[in-house]
């Protein structure tokens, strides 16, 4: 059975929600077995939408929110830590829906299915937590699968345990497994991630597919129905249907990544819950037939229809032809190492041709056309960067993904509920909202999102499960191995 999400509902909460045992003094304040802390003075984002908690207050007990409201209302036992955050914005921690984690090994700037380890993928889990997203769904992920001819892949099984542990400074990982497609034609940007998905030609390889696919118990099975600009070719309407049914009867859900709009609808008919990208794009337009099959299934009681649009790359490249001013921003620089940024991001973009700097907003602005109207209809947009291979920053493109959404219709607190509750709803995690009984993870901000989604990059501290984490450290670290590696070139 699928864990179930607490909603955290009633948001001001009573005070008997705060424990009525006083702490003892000493000891670091997060740490502290059975203390209470008191974060006071912070303009409070809790992620339910609304207005803001201004001049706020929220307790933290054994890693939990227990009680929020305003400074001076808010009871708390004798002898509780307290906080001072005047001047800061506080809000969730964000969920990316859509990560492909593992392969990179960030120092060195390669990719390989070496690479994908515990202690790897762990490394990538820490820069997410840096950047303050405090949980990730995995997608295309190195594990152990059966190879449809009666033999196993025997690619271990890291992800699977690595999403039941809870790492100190970490995100939280959750896994949608290897995912499915024609052979060639899913996971794409490096050769070691090229075989991972099962390679299906057939509706009964599709089916057996699933069947061994529903046995790791993943979040969603992810299927690409893509033919890579005619490069290769993909599943057919009969093999993704079955795909579909058989996941169904099994109580799996389904993410897709498609293109075409014939494609979208019918896997909207078959009751897809997710697209891992704006359902219709390419340059096919979202029609009222498509519109009426999303409006069909939320009449009937259906809303767990949602896409990560991963708008991200449009947006990037629509300021093409010149250097951005975030290549230096040093969210991305102590993460990556400069060096590969100015390769890989901004002489790419600074070498771009005006006809494509314009291709890139059309793209944009079509592509979000789509989206905002197929949101309209009932299809929640949720985060999701694409994230990992190597040209797509590990955390700090989640950031970039909040502004694109931004760049198209949304606002930003309408972008901030959508990154850190509903993602979180959608990976079951018990994160991504400020709510009583939550995990405590919380970013504390420089500066108020509400009036620029930008300034979520402008981070103070970031806090999962009541702990701080330690940046600093991770800083250090990070930046020792970028030395290391730049000196054994």
């Amino acid at each position: 059975m699928r864990p179930t999400v607490r909603r955290g509902t009633g948001l001001l909460v009573a005070a008997s929600l705060v424990a009525a045992a006083a702490c003892s003094s000493g000891g670091d304040p997060q740490t502290a077995a059975g203390a209470v802390t008191v974060f006071e003075g912070a303009r409070l984002i809790t992620g339910a939408g609304g207005p803001p908690i201004e001049d706020s207050a929220f307790t933290i007990e054994g890693g939990h929110f227990t009680a929020l409201g305003r400074r001076g209302e808010l009871p708390a036992p004798a002898g509780a830590r307290r906080v001072d955050l005047t001047g800061k914005t506080v809000m969730p921690t964000l969920v990316d829906l859509h990560g492909h984690l593992g392969f990179q090994n960030v120092a060195a700037g390669t990719m390989s299915k070496e690479t994908f380890t515990r202690e790897n993928l762990i490394d990538h889990l820490e820069r997410l937590a840096y950047d303050g997203i405090g949980g990730v769904v995995g997608i295309a992920d190195l594990v152990d699968r059966s190879d449809l001819r009666g033999g196993r892949t025997g690619w271990g099984d890291v992800p699977l345990r690595v999403r039941n542990e809870i790492v100190p400074g970490a995100a939280l990982f959750r896994t949608a497994g290897p995912g499915i497609a024609w052979p060639g034609s899913g996971a794409q940007g490096h050769p070691s991630r090229a075989d991972v998905p099962y390679p299906v030609t057939s509706v009964e390889e599709g089916r057996a597919a699933v069947r061994d696919y529903a046995a790791m118990k993943p979040e969603f099975i992810k299927i690409w129905v893509d033919d890579r600009d005619g490069r290769t070719k993909k599943l057919t309407p009969p093999i993704y249907l079955a795909i579909a049914d058989e996941a169904k009867q099994l109580k799996v859900p389904v993410a897709a990544h498609n293109v075409t709009l014939a494609d979208a609808k019918a896997l909207a008919r078959a009751g897809v819950e997710g697209w891992t990208h704006v359902p219709v794009r390419g340059g096919d337009v979202v029609d009222e037939e498509m519109l009426g099959i999303i409006r069909a299934r939320v009449a009937a009681g259906d809303t767990t229809m949602w896409m990560t649009p991963g708008l991200r790359p449009a947006w990037m490249n629509a300021q093409g032809g010149k250097r951005p001013a975030w290549v230096d921003d040093p969210l991305l620089t102590d993460t990556y190492p400069a060096s590969q940024n100015e390769e890989q991001l901004a002489k790419e973009l600074m070498q771009m041709t005006p006809a494509q700097v314009e291709a890139a907003r059309q793209a944009l602005e079509r592509d979000g056309r789509n989206a905002m109207r197929l949101r309209a209809a009932g299809i929640r947009i949720v985060l999701g960067t694409d994230t990992g291979q190597l040209r797509h920053r590990i955390a700090f493109f989640a950031h970039q993904e909040l502004e694109s959404l931004v760049a198209i219709g949304m606002t930003p607190a309408e972008v901030i509920v959508a990154a850190t509750r509903d993602s979180a709803e959608i990976a079951h995690l018990d994160t991504g909202l400020v709510a009583a009984g939550r995990n405590a993870d919380f970013i504390v901000l420089d500066a108020n999102p509400l009036e620029n989604i930008a300034n979520t990059r402008r981070i103070a501290d970031v806090y999962l499960r009541g702990e701080k984490v330690d940046r600093a450290g991770l800083r250090a670290r990070w930046q020792a191995q970028f030395k290391a590696a730049t000196s054994t070139r």
